[in-house]
């Protein structure tokens, strides 16, 4: 091997103080022995201080970037934070090794390194995958990221890396569409990076095994406690004082202000799905039917005075619908913290429909 390349795959495990650290991280590492460099290549790299970084991002406009670091320094980050590092050695000749270093290079240039990131389908790690089938064609394969008898979604993958992040997993839930709860296949789970390294154990180029066995460079990613459900705490707190202000005639004005928070939020949160799926590039965000449940025109009833029974028979039966859908796995709702706003809602509905049915009769 006169190339003088040492190459591996970096899986990071997960870590627990950024929003996006549970999910782990994924780099090449190249080791140059001809120039005395030792680099990890990364395509997860983005600009905390652009302008307008937090609506970029929630439009799905936000560039992410490919850049390269010293290993020394990929590693002390991940020793600060106690995350684990795993390392997979490519078994590959010299010159396939340098087609893929070309191509690492290639995509390092200012006009290339820039990509619209999309969480699911377009991230460091699917970045990372793609380079081997990119570079070498149908030569290569990759082996099974997951078991050969698994059926398991977007949706339900997520859920267990956000088993800490309960706010997090919670309103991420709500807000992605019915796109996540197709059941992945083995390609699609590797936009994780642990699933990338389940992959490249088993693949091969032109029939040759392509990488070694993971050994672990860094131990760290203990299990984390999963702590307090505050999501669930609060929907629960939602739904004992809104069916406390609305049945005890004493707690009236609590049953007052109740109703109109959750129809508020309930309003609110359906203009926010509606924006994310009709005003955002995100893919996940697309086909989003808690918007039958989370109904924008909740807004109206918090403002009208006048409320009519049939909007409110209307709500009702799409908030089932919602609840079918969930049974049929055509889009899961998070029961787990979103029954007690459902009840909420439910008990809203029906107080508002006696009332309507009540001012009908009086006039």
């Amino acid at each position: 091997d006169s190339s003088g390349l040492r190459m591996s795959l970096l899986t990071v495990g997960p870590g627990h103080d950024e929003i996006y650290e549970p999910f782990g991280h994924t780099g090449i590492r190249v080791i140059d022995t001809l120039n005395g460099t030792d680099l990890v290549y990364s395509y997860g790299s983005f600009n905390y201080s652009e302008p307008n970084f937090e609506l970029k991002f929630m439009r799905g406009k936000l560039l992410y970037y490919m850049s390269v670091s010293s290993f020394r320094s990929f590693m002390e980050e991940y020793e600060y934070t106690g995350r684990k590092v795993e390392e997979q050695v490519l078994l590959l000749q010299g010159d396939k090794k340098q087609e893929i270093h070309a191509f690492l290079q290639y995509n390092l240039r200012p006009e290339n390194k820039y990509y619209k990131y999309d969480f699911l389908f377009d991230n460091c790690a699917t970045r990372v995958r793609d380079v081997f089938p990119n570079t070498f064609d149908a030569a290569f394969q990759f082996g099974p990221s997951l078991p050969a008898d698994a059926r398991i979604t977007y949706r339900q993958i997520i859920n267990q890396y956000l088993y800490v992040e309960h706010f997090a997993r919670f309103g991420i839930n709500i807000l992605l569409g019915s796109r996540i709860d197709k059941v992945m296949s083995s390609e699609d789970a590797m936009f994780l990076p642990d699933f990338l390294r389940n992959g490249l154990a088993g693949a091969t180029l032109s029939g040759e095994p392509v990488a070694g066995p993971a050994t672990v460079l860094l131990d760290g990613s203990h299990p984390v406690s999963a702590g307090v459900n505050g999501g669930l705490l609060v929907t629960l707190s939602v739904m004992v004082l809104t069916i406390a202000g609305l049945t005890v005639k004493r707690l009236r004005l609590l049953g007052q202000i109740m109703q109109a928070l959750v129809l508020l939020v309930t309003g609110l949160l359906g203009c926010l799905i509606l924006v994310m799926w009709l005003g955002t590039d995100h893919q996940a965000c697309q086909d989003n039917l808690n918007v039958l449940w989370a109904l924008p025109t909740s807004l109206l009833l918090v403002f009208r005075r006048r409320r009519t029974s049939r909007y409110v028979m209307i709500a009702i039966l799409l908030l089932i619908t919602s609840l079918v859908l969930h049974l049929l796995r055509v889009q899961e709702l998070p029961l787990l913290e979103l029954w007690p706003w459902l009840v909420s809602l439910l008990m809203i509905y029906g107080v508002i429909y006696r009332s309507s049915k009540r001012e009908a009769a009086a006039s």
